[in-house]
């Protein structure tokens, strides 16, 4: 089972149509985000899947910021003590 939990909104691939996808991916365990350029280094896109691209890694940051934040907070927790 992987850590990472894709985009499932974003399907976007090169406009050359050789099959190069785009994956956005939140890790589920510490918040990181993750941008890959399947089956290739290089992608050529759109100005639309460019802006579609961008608005996932928007969603991403921010999914990615609400575990680290809940992350944090579960650690402050049980690391707390009241005297």
């Amino acid at each position: 089972m992987s850590a990472y939990s894709s985009d499932q909104d974003l399907n976007v691939a090169d406009t050359t149509g050789n099959g190069v996808e785009v994956d956005v991916a939140t890790n589920l365990l510490n918040g990181t985000v993750r941008l890959s350029v399947l089956w290739t280094q290089e992608i050529y896109l759109h100005p639309d899947d460019a802006e579609r691209v961008a608005q996932s890694l928007l969603r991403a940051a921010e999914h990615g910021r609400r575990i680290a934040e809940a992350r944090s907070a579960g650690t402050n927790q049980s690391t707390s003590h009241s005297d």
